[in-house]
């Protein structure tokens, strides 16, 4: 499969490049190279064509033996004599030619017919041109001149040779260019390698920076490119300084908002905190004035119970602001080991006396589950989950609970076979004051803080917690570390 251009890496981008560049520079420079030499070897072979010619011209202008006429008889050959073998001499009587080649041992072989036929075409005079004549002859420089006797004379040589050196030198301009490509590929590879090492060095402290927990807590972010890698002189050194001051401004503003949510925290912790006095006085007379055995009308007497149970609502939300707020501020819990097998009996059987409308049923190992934790505090997380089940299930849900050992975890799971949660609340049930009122039936209120502090709890415990939702099967898993001693 064909690598597209956008996936490239910059170094491979880098390399193709030089290597190109290299090759296209090489490809003209051989080509010019080979042109030029073709061009040298046919202009001297020209040059030996004209001079051979001209000494043709001359003997054949001499007077044969026994020649009173001044001349030599049509198609005589003798003028042959010195010149080089593979010489093609000849002459054209009338349109006809009569040619000959010298062979190695300076012996004549008459041309055939159709290669005669190809010089009688040649009309142009006093200049070389290139003929075909096929065969094992190839390719032949000819020039055609008319001797002083209105003879029409024909020499040519081959290019043969001139062929053969270009090809070597073609030959070996392709293998030298093949070799510096190939050593250019293997440096250039070396160099960009070395010359992008800064790069990746503030990659690496990108993707460390990109690692770190900045969600949430206070965070010290004192990563930064170091010196030698953000000098602004150079492209990497440009790109490293913008991200330390990229860096800079990120650990500004996280140490602002931990700053602001510290004071959020402190001021719900501190709320909660001094809530708690008044809630119990307003919960305690009201109980008290309804138990006092006074004689009080019937709308008193509901108003006061309305009072209470209010109260105790505003109580619960309280306490469970105050519990969000401690874990907020990193409050440490207890570590003791904790049976969540008991834990899980006693949570259920609270759960059965809130809700006897449900089905509640419990899975143990045979074994002992235990962990090193809060005792009071996971069992908050359980009564959470299985209060959550009660309420936003309708009467008659099956609700199971169990606990299984996984990799180093025990997993605790909450399931039940209610109407499930909606998917567009479904990534949102663990934040704060989040409902999914709108796919579960309601039959209670809710303060939204419930699911929240299941999240808070196991993750001060170094766990995790999630949710897979159906419409007949919803399962709330929490997996806890186990701590062998």
């Amino acid at each position: 499969m064909r690598l597209s251009r956008a996936r490239w890496t910059l170094r491979q981008r880098l390399v193709f490049g030089i290597v190109a560049l290299l090759a296209a520079v090489s490809f003209v420079v051989g080509a010019v190279s080979v042109l030029a030499l073709n061009d040298s070897l046919v202009g001297k072979l020209d040059d030996q064509v004209v001079s051979a010619s001209s000494r043709f011209q001359n003997i054949a202008d001499r007077p044969g033996p026994g020649d009173g006429s001044g001349g030599r008889p049509p198609g005589d050959t003798a003028p042959l004599a010195g010149l080089p073998p593979g010489t093609v001499a000849g002459y054209n009587l009338g349109g006809t030619v009569v040619a000959v080649v010298l062979d190695d041992e300076l012996d004549v072989t008459a041309l055939t017919a159709t290669q005669n036929a190809r010089l009688a075409a040649l009309t142009v005079e006093d200049t070389p041109v290139t003929v075909d004549l096929g065969g094992d002859l190839g390719e032949y420089r000819f020039v055609l001149t008319t001797a002083s006797s209105q003879e029409k004379v024909l020499i040519g040589m081959s290019l043969a040779e001139v062929h053969s050196t270009v090809n070597q030198v073609l030959l070996v301009v392709v293998l030298v260019t093949l070799a510096g490509l190939v050593a250019a590929f293997a440096v250039g590879t070396a160099i960009v390698r070395v010359a992008l090492r800064p790069l990746e060095r503030v990659v690496a402290t990108a993707s460390h920076v990109a690692e770190l927990p900045l969600e949430r807590g206070e965070v010290a972010l004192a990563v930064r490119v170091p010196d030698e890698d953000s000098d602004p002189r150079t492209e990497v050194g440009q790109v490293g300084a913008a991200i330390n001051r990229m860096l800079g401004h990120v650990s500004a503003a996280l140490t602002a908002r931990e700053a602001s949510e510290k004071k959020v925290r402190t001021f719900v912790a501190d709320a909660s905190h001094e809530l708690r006095t008044p809630l119990a006085s307003i919960r305690g007379y009201s109980e008290l004035t309804r138990r006092g055995g006074h004689e009080l009308p019937a709308d008193v007497v509901h108003a006061l119970a309305r009072v209470e149970a209010e109260s105790i609502r505003m109580t619960s939300l309280v306490e469970d602001l105050l519990l969000l707020a401690r874990l907020d501020d990193g409050r440490s819990l207890e570590s003791l080991p904790v049976d969540l097998g008991q834990l899980l009996t006693d949570a259920v059987s609270d759960a059965y006396a809130a809700g006897p409308d449900h089905e509640w049923a419990l899975e143990l190992p045979e074994q002992p589950v235990l962990v090193v934790g809060d005792g009071a505090r996971l069992h908050q997380v359980v009564a959470n989950l299985l209060a959550n089940a009660r309420v936003h299930t309708p009467a008659g849900t099956t609700v199971v609970t169990s606990v299984s050992l996984s990799g180093g975890f025990a997993d605790v799971r909450v399931s039940d076979d209610g109407p499930g949660i909606d998917e567009r609340v479904r990534d949102t049930v663990f934040e704060r004051f989040a409902r999914g009122d709108s796919s579960r039936s309601r039959v209670a209120g809710s303060t939204g803080l419930g699911l929240a502090i299941v999240a808070a709890i196991v993750e001060a415990h170094g766990g995790s917690v999630g949710v897979e939702s159906e419409p007949g099967n919803t399962v709330f898993t929490v997996s806890l570390p186990i701590h062998a001693d």
